[in-house]
């Protein structure tokens, strides 16, 4: 067996000082985003984008999901996408039944 086998695979480190230095940049524009008093819609849109964005570097680059196959990808993505289209859908359809509840029982 060869000495790279028995190590396994090694990344340099320079991707994980650029992956750090970028977790950084965005944990800055994160705490920006409430320094300067972004309000609204636009506020929780920054917020939320910047979470994942930081979330999806920590998976691919740190948990090694980045060189994995597609299949495993899949298994582990689909599912919380799945639900968070369910989630979205149960609140459009708690909307609706909010509406008539509060047409019809009053």
């Amino acid at each position: 067996m060869s000495a790279h086998a028995e190590q396994g695979q090694q990344h340099p480190i320079g991707l994980y000082f650029k992956v750090w230095g970028l977790l950084f940049v965005l944990s800055a524009f994160s705490y920006l985003v409430d320094v300067l008093h972004v309000q609204g819609g636009l506020r929780w849109t920054l917020i939320l984008a910047l979470m994942m964005a930081k979330a999806a570097l920590i998976v691919a680059v740190f948990m090694h999901l980045r060189w994995e196959r597609l299949a495993l990808i899949c298994v582990i993505v689909i599912p919380p996408a799945a639900l968070l289209v369910l989630a979205g859908l149960m609140m459009a359809e708690s909307g609706y039944v909010f509406g008539l509840r509060t047409l019809y029982f009053r």
